[in-house]
């Protein structure tokens, strides 16, 4: 299955209590379709006592049964705790956002996003140019507003 379409069959769930499982998970997001795999991740921290890190996902066969699950499932509560049910986003490279050594600004997100083309800095300027040619009168636009109440049609 392509990344693309994996992902919009994936679901995240958030607010887990520690006592759910891998099982539990499964069997509470099975009415909804046929799932291909539940993946909760362990705590980054070395020693930790957690079993998981209070969120999961779900990955399902298909797109429809993810959007079922999310509709049905979100803000419902799961051993005594109301969990968060949305569509899974895609994971940020570990040299993207804000926990990055990289700046913001070198990011390849963050260039591909703000980067201006030639063009348009052209147009800019000459738009500039032409605002800089005729000085604009501060009560230019504001004929009338002295008058209370609506405007004669």
């Amino acid at each position: 299955m392509a990344d693309t379409s994996r992902l919009k069959a994936t679901v995240f769930v958030g607010g887990l209590d520690s006592a759910v499982t891998q099982q539990t998970l499964y069997h509470a997001f099975l009415p909804f379709g046929d799932i291909v795999e539940v993946n909760l991740p362990k705590p980054e921290a070395p020693g930790s006592s957690d079993p998981h890190r209070g969120f999961g996902y779900v990955e399902f066969e298909s797109a429809g049964d993810a959007a079922d699950a999310i509709d049905n499932m979100d803000r419902s509560e799961l051993y005594g705790q109301v969990i968060k049910v949305a569509a899974a986003k895609p994971q940020k490279e570990h040299n993207e956002g804000l926990g990055s050594k990289t700046a913001i600004w070198e990011q390849e997100g963050w260039i591909a996003k703000h980067t201006v083309s030639e063009e348009d800095k052209q147009a800019a300027q000459a738009a500039r140019e032409e605002s800089d040619e005729a000085p604009m009168d501060p009560m230019q636009g504001l004929e009338g507003l002295d008058e209370a109440g609506p405007k004669p049609a």
